[in-house]
């Protein structure tokens, strides 16, 4: 099978956008706090000095405030390029303007909020299918933070509270944008406590491969190569070889039992093959 030719970036969400700590405060946990470094990745990868990006805040419920947040962010980094695009319903999608700025761009951002708007609001527009195409035919950078990270996939969890995520039906997927096949994307996975929430959502759909992506952190992802960015962990959750399994058997509301999940986790620069299901870590951190 053909692979697209553009590259998608998964953010886990809260990634640094150069907020200055307060006053005697010490950041232990975000190794690059002040080089906006996912950010600066986003821009690098696309390659071009001031590129042109659109930030599109469909997923989120203050759209305006969002996009101010972005911009400033990108302006810290000399990105004056950047527009932002508020689609908040379908009729919105559909406005001849927003998909030409799409066609004229360089790279697309999905802000985050919740998945299902960003879903419902904007499959099956031309909206969607010109970032989609745009993506699989061109060098085109898509990025996805939280909820617009959760939907790059074509199985996208929407609700899923982790505190009962480990019983059978507390965990809900539907399709999302279908960027990328074969995944599953949970974001804030840390932080939220996530896991059994990932690792259900794998229960059910062993050909995935589930992400759970930190905050401040993400993955690169171009063809089936991904790669680790940003300052925390992302985990990798392979169910290909489930020896068990009793989702199938129990009722709703019961405990989820599952047998010989693999699960990676992954730093900066650590590297994962999507075909080959196999993890590379990076030999220079090694080394240190």
């Amino acid at each position: 099978m053909e692979q697209p030719k553009g590259t998608l970036i998964a953010i886990g969400g809260a990634e640094d956008k150069g907020t200055m700590p307060e006053p005697d405060f010490i950041q232990k946990n975000n190794l690059n706090f002040f080089e906006l470094g996912i950010l600066k990745r986003f821009v690098d990868e696309i390659g071009k000095p001031n590129p042109h990006i659109e930030v599109v805040t469909t997923a989120s419920s203050i759209p305006e405030e969002v996009g101010e947040n972005y911009l400033a962010a990108f302006g810290k980094m000399g990105c004056t390029n950047v527009g932002t695009i508020h689609i908040k319903t379908r009729d919105d999608a559909n406005q001849p303007e927003y998909t030409e700025r799409i066609k004229k761009c360089d790279a697309v951002m999905l802000s985050g909020g919740n998945q299902l708007r960003l879903t419902s609001i904007l499959g099956g527009t031309e909206f969607l299918e010109t970032i989609l195409h745009r993506y699989h035919h061109e060098d085109f950078v898509v990025v996805g933070t939280s909820a617009g990270a959760m939907a790059m996939s074509n199985t996208m969890i929407y609700h899923g509270n982790s505190t009962t995520a480990h019983l059978k039906g507390e965990v809900k997927i539907t399709t999302g944008l279908a960027f990328i096949k074969g995944v599953i994307i949970d974001s804030h996975f840390e932080k939220r406590g996530r896991f059994n929430r990932l690792a259900q959502a794998v229960g059910l759909n062993p050909s995935c491969i589930g992400i759970g992506l930190g905050e401040d952190t993400g993955m690169l992802i171009k063809g089936t190569q991904m790669e680790a960015i940003g300052s925390g962990s992302v985990v990798i959750i392979d169910g290909h070889n489930i020896r068990h399994s009793n989702i199938a058997d129990i009722p709703e509301g019961s405990p989820i039992s599952l047998e010989n999940i693999i699960v990676h986790v992954m730093v900066k620069e650590d590297r994962f093959d999507l075909s080959k299901r196999k993890f590379e870590a990076n030999f220079i951190s090694v080394m240190e």
